[in-house]
Parts: structure tokens; sequence; C-alpha cells
């Protein structure tokens, strides 16, 4: 005698049971992920760096604009991969480097964009005017290494 592979369907309670310890995992671990920062930072590689190929620095763009991100020294990889000399971009829009906490992951909000899927460029909108754009490699808790592998900030301006 074999045993049938369960069935989940709306009627079964067991399908809600087991997803409470699933989301109270991946509530504790969520909250966890400040702390490990605080603890362990991944180490960069000598002479590693970003650096956004595309716009030039002082550029005249339009919106949607595209962006293009450069890596030389580490490999882009998606997050959650903790692999050696790797990690995934962090496009920082309006925000300074000056006082930012590179101990902690970056946070995720209008100012600082995630692309955990290994993406190496984007098209965003952005107002007209004046707007700083740096990138920020994280590992894969979203932290940035030790030393942090960041570019230089450029300045666009949006017709």
């Amino acid at each position: 005698m074999y045993a049938r592979p369960a069935t989940l369907s709306p009627a079964k309670p067991f399908a809600v049971s087991c997803l409470v310890p699933s989301l109270a995992f991946a509530a504790l671990t969520a909250l966890a992920v400040p702390a490990l920062a605080d603890d362990h930072r991944t180490p960069s590689p000598d002479g590693a760096r970003v650096f956004i190929v595309s716009p030039e620095d002082g550029a005249t763009v339009s919106s949607p604009l595209s962006v293009v991100f450069g890596i030389e020294g580490m490999e882009v990889v998606p997050a959650g991969t903790d692999a050696p000399a790797s990690g995934h971009h962090h496009l920082i829009v309006d925000a300074p480097q000056e006082g930012f906490d590179f101990s902690q992951a970056v946070p995720a909000d209008d100012h600082h964009i995630h692309f955990g899927g290994g993406q190496t460029e984007t098209t965003i909108e952005l107002e007209p005017g004046p707007h700083t754009l740096w990138l920020l490699l994280g590992d894969a808790n979203h932290v940035p290494h030790d030393p942090p592998v960041m570019s230089e900030p450029i300045e666009v301006m949006v017709e």
C-alpha cells in the first residue's frame, strides 16, 4: 500500500496550517537580516568597482531614462546568491553617499532601487530637473561589501 500525495484545496485546513510556520520563518528571517549586517560584511576584492556606463556625467536627458551599469573585478549575480567576489546592483537616486550607513542592508524605496535579479541596466522615470545617480553593489543580503563597491555619483539634467 502506498500513500497518495496530499492535494491542497481551500476546504482542507492542512494548507493553512502549513503556511503559518512558513510565514513565521519568513518574518523572522527578514528581521534577522539587519542583525546579520552588523556582524558580517562580505569582503570585496582589491580593485573591484562599479560604474555607470550611460548616461554620461553632466548629460541632458529625457524621461524615461535608460541607465546601463558596469562592473569590474566582481561578478553580478541575483540577490540571495552567496558566491565569492559577487553581488547585485542598487541604483541610488538623489541620495548622497556622505552619511550612508554601509553596515546595513540597502533600504528599498524611491531613492534606493534594487536589482536583485542580477540586472545590469534599467529604464527609470525621473521628474524634470537635476538628479544625482550612483551605484552600490550589495551582497546576497543587500548589505554593501567591505570596503563598499560603489560608483562615483553622476549628475543628469532631465528635460
